[in-house]
């Protein structure tokens, strides 16, 4: 084992506070788990997790309150949430885990309150994970050489009880994302064993580890890895990905899965660079995975040898879709991604005229141009060697002139304004609003007086 001392002075002066009350119990409060990982590589901790040894869970629990509030989490694992001067920490006491039974939660869970720290650190996933900070010295114990793994940017299981666990795969996919890391031959293996098991994962614990995936900077690390562990196979829409040529030409970087790594980081910076927030990065990330997710089903030899995909934008929408579900995203994730995917390539086809970001804004709903436009520029940038490039910008500069950059137009002609000309409600009202808006979308009306000499002369034909 390893020993190291960190410097704790940047820790919250009330978490200090807790482990100093807590010291006074006999107590001996340890930092576990991210928290220790992010403070190793300089990321201000969001999240504070305690490990309290040699107190039952009683006397923990009259401890915490006479310090703040207390919420019992998990009565059978020991586990409590104190709020203290604003600062949410969790508190557990060590535990043992026993796998009883197939799946993610399958497990028999005991807290023991006098195990040994080793002990407790040898439950944990990864190496990176099982370090333990105590924030009144300093002292990071590190049982099984995580400092080192961080450095290396290795991720590694600490025993095969790893494959107890059918969710750390993904667990693995979503901190290679995170930290840039790589995934260890040995845990590699472990992981391609637990294919089988993935199954037994509910949908709402996979979507979290995919969510977390489209936080990272480095998502490419994240796909790597599920190709390194074999999990791709889960995935067909990202197995299809893997070997399906491109032009050279337009495509110097290879396949399409390779081109899909690069556009994927290339949107994770594009996200950093524009300040998205999480929401609106999930978008950008998620529609980049999925943009060219058409061209295995299309991709032919044309004229010449070249290689082409007609129809893949068409194409991929719905396996988009398809994966989306897969991976238990909401809904609403998907009515983004399709629009965008199905518009990714919209701008080699035209120019930007009024009418084209008009129409465009129109079908990319409830997507927008601003988004589509960082999509087109990953798409155009993970083509290294080729330099990263913004190929619709003079779009995204058009719609924003005309204020639709973030939505589509809103419809001049209401059934409100018809009412008050004179149109009484019916069937007839919802066809003359249709034909008002693809009329406003092409440009002949433009506010409500062009609103109006347009109905005055549809009536007229009509």
């Amino acid at each position: 084992m390893s020993s190291i001392t960190v410097d704790t002075s940047t820790l919250p002066a009330s978490l200090i506070e807790v482990c100093q009350r807590l010291a006074h119990t006999n107590a001996i409060a340890w930092l576990v788990g991210g928290c220790v990982r992010d403070l190793l590589l300089g990321i201000t901790p969001k999240d504070f997790d305690l490990e309290v040894f040699n107190l039952p869970a009683e006397s923990l629990e009259k401890a915490l309150k006479k310090m703040g509030r207390v919420e019992l989490v998990g009565k059978q694992f020991g586990v409590f949430k104190l709020w203290v001067d604003g600062l949410e920490i969790d508190v557990a006491l060590p535990r043992t885990e026993q796998k009883t039974a197939q799946g993610h939660r399958g497990f028999l869970v005991n807290s023991e309150p006098y195990l040994s720290p080793e002990a407790a650190a040898s439950r944990r996933d990864f190496t990176i994970n099982a370090m333990m900070l105590n924030p009144l010295t300093g002292q990071i114990l590190d049982f099984h050489n995580g400092k080192k793994d961080l450095s290396n940017k290795t991720l590694r299981h600490i025993s095969h009880a790893f494959n107890e666990d059918p969710l750390r795969p993904l667990r693995a996919m979503q901190f290679a994302s995170r930290f840039g890391l790589s995934l260890h031959q040995d845990t590699a293996a472990l992981c391609h064993g637990l294919i089988g098991e993935a199954s037994t994962l509910p949908r709402e614990r996979v979507w979290a580890e995919w969510k977390k995936w489209s936080q990272g900077p480095y998502p490419s690390y994240g796909l790597q890895l599920l190709m390194d562990s074999g999990w791709i196979t889960l995935y067909p829409e990202l197995q299809a990905l893997v070997g399906c040529p491109q032009d050279p030409h337009w495509h110097p970087e290879g396949d399409v899965w390779t081109h899909t790594l690069q556009c994927c980081d290339q949107a994770a910076a594009i996200a950093s660079r524009n300040e998205l927030q999480p929401l609106l990065r999930q978008r950008l990330v998620f529609a980049t995975l999925c943009h060219d997710f058409g061209k295995p089903s299309v991709t032919a030899t044309g004229q010449h040898g070249r290689i082409i995909s007609p129809g893949h934008s068409e194409a991929g929408m719905m396996l988009a879709n398809s994966f989306l579900s897969a991976i238990g995203a909401p809904a609403s994730l998907s009515d983004h991604i399709g629009p965008l995917v199905r518009e990714h390539i919209t701008h080699l086809h035209s120019d930007p005229s009024d009418r084209a970001v008009r129409r465009l804004a129109h079908r990319l709903e409830p997507a927008n141009i601003e988004l589509w436009e960082m999509l087109v520029e990953a798409d155009a940038s993970g083509r290294a060697p080729a330099q990263p490039s913004r190929p619709a910008l003079e779009w995204l500069k058009r719609a924003t002139l005309l204020q639709h950059h973030q939505n589509q137009p809103r419809p001049i002609l209401t059934g409100k304004l018809l009412i008050a000309l004179g149109k009484d409600p019916g069937p007839t009202m919802g066809l003359i609003l249709k034909a008002a808006y693809e009329a406003q979308l092409d440009g002949y009306i433009q506010d409500e007086t062009s609103a109006v000499s347009w109905y005055n002369t549809y009536t007229q034909a009509h």
